[in-house]
């Protein structure tokens, strides 16, 4: 075993590590969520990633996206992942396509992924990459920020779970910011239930919404 994921081991077993290096996982935006969620699976040792996002960063990126910089404002999104993933864990084979998720990649960009992980900012995305993961037969492990708020459900394929999250009827929600302690508690918790999934273990939120509010402590699991 690679000396890196020594301090995996424990949580984890060889077995495991091992088998997290077979397995490919998508991932739908490299903002708020997906920042963290990329780092997460570098170090974790996920055998490859692909990555899609066509924005470039601004400076009202900085107070929540990791991979935001002041020397990289401008740059699109997937360069700083591919450079973040090239820092981090050579050895984690990464696709990083500089374009929104839409109903004409998706397939494309799903195609041999064993889960896909939702660091997406709209509902019209959310609902092509669930239709996506629903015909690739793959569990989404979705993730939502807003305020002080989170929430992240794993939706199992064909399941519909995520039109109960969010009605067919709603529209896109206001805009609102957040503070990075929210997104990075959000995908830290994802990055959690998809490690069970790579790894073969039940996933605790599976078909099942946890919800937060970080200001107040609270957080409830509501089975959907």
């Amino acid at each position: 075993m690679e000396e890196r994921y020594l301090r995996n081991l424990g949580p984890l077993t060889e077995a495991e590590q091992a088998l997290l290096a077979s397995k490919t996982v998508f991932l739908a935006g490299l903002g708020g969520l997906g920042g963290h969620l990329l780092e997460h699976m570098l170090r974790l040792g996920v055998g490859a990633i692909v990555a899609a996002d066509g924005d470039r960063f601004t400076p009202s990126n900085l107070n929540r996206q990791l991979l935001a910089t002041e020397d990289n404002l401008g740059q699109p999104k997937a360069q700083a992942a591919a450079e973040r993933a090239a820092a981090v864990n050579p050895g984690v084979r990464i696709t990083v396509v500089s374009a929104p998720l839409t109903a004409q990649n998706r397939d494309a960009l799903l195609a041999g992924c064993d889960l896909a992980l939702d660091g997406l900012d709209n509902l019209e995305a959310r609902r092509i990459l669930a239709a996506g993961c629903d015909r690739a037969g793959i569990p989404l492990v979705h993730g939502g920020i807003r305020d002080w708020c989170a929430q992240v459900a794993v939706i199992p394929p064909g399941s519909g779970l995520l039109d109960r999250i969010y009605p067919p009827h709603l529209s896109e929600l206001s805009p609102s910011g957040t503070v990075s302690p929210v997104p990075a508690w959000c995908a830290a918790v994802q990055a959690a239930q998809a490690l069970c999934l790579l790894c073969g273990r039940p996933a605790p939120l599976w078909g099942k919404l946890l919800a937060a509010d970080l200001l107040h402590g609270e957080q409830e699991i509501l089975p959907l």
